[in-house]
């Protein structure tokens, strides 16, 4: 299941940005222009008890400044609500003075960035937000495509009928393409989820690494096809002929 975000900022272009990007990143986002307009619909999901479950946000992303109820205030009603007492919050904010940030920490988020902010950081901080929390789940630890399959609690890769033995990074590389069967993925959007989105190296790494990879696939390795210019794609299957 894809977890929901809930996304509270007035300016219309950031908020649609936001989501956007969440969504590219394999999450569900709900926009909202004030903090009264999140809070009515979480008031009206928990009404509905059980059967709301699913449509309960994983997180939240609050601008500061809103009209009406500030962002601050909004965070204090929410952990208010049995349900989100530990839900991650991430404060967004140009409110940038060291006594801003010191304040939001204190009183509700979780973390906390500044505007103007790039969209490979903000995933990166979502993840790691929600891996602190224990929100994200491993629903389905094993995935197989053509000749490839992989577990993720052993850590087993089986290529072409074979055990194959990866590195950690290697390993973790495999994991994200196949996980994002047949979608271009940017070389940025794995440098950012396998180095980390401060990971200021070369980005032949990363091309070195695939191609060890695909050579330890075997024949399998031509499921990864290289995307001139933009990144790669893990195939479902085999290319004829490859």
């Amino acid at each position: 299941m894809k977890y929901l975000i809930y996304v509270i900022e007035d300016d219309e272009n950031i908020r649609n940005l936001i989501c956007v990007a969440l969504e590219n990143f394999g999450y569900r986002a709900a926009g909202f222009e004030t903090a009264e307009e999140a809070l009515e619909k979480l008031d009206a999901l928990l009404r509905r008890g059980k059967d709301s479950a699913r449509e309960l946000p994983g997180m939240f992303i609050f601008d500061w400044m809103l009209p009406g109820m500030d962002g601050m205030a909004a965070i204090g009603r929410i952990r208010e609500m049995e349900p989100f007492v530990h839900t991650p919050v991430l404060m967004l904010t140009a409110k940038d003075r060291e006594t801003d940030i010191v304040h939001g920490l204190d009183n509700g988020a979780d973390d906390y960035m500044t505007k103007p902010f790039g969209i490979l950081e903000l995933s990166a901080r979502v993840r790691n937000l929600l891996k602190r929390s224990g929100t994200v789940r491993e629903d389905n630890p094993s995935l197989s495509a053509g000749d490839v399959s992989i577990d993720k609690e052993t850590r087993e890769v089986i290529a072409c009928g074979e055990k194959t033995d990866l590195t950690l990074k290697e390993f973790e590389l495999l994991s994200y393409l196949m996980e994002h069967m047949n979608r271009v993925v940017t070389r940025d959007e794995l440098l950012d989820h396998i180095w980390g989105y401060d990971y200021d190296g070369e980005t032949r790494t990363l091309d070195m690494h695939i191609k060890t990879l695909r050579q330890k696939l075997r024949e399998a390795g031509s499921q990864i096809k290289t995307v001139r210019g933009v990144g790669y794609r893990f195939l479902k299957e085999k290319e004829a002929g490859k």
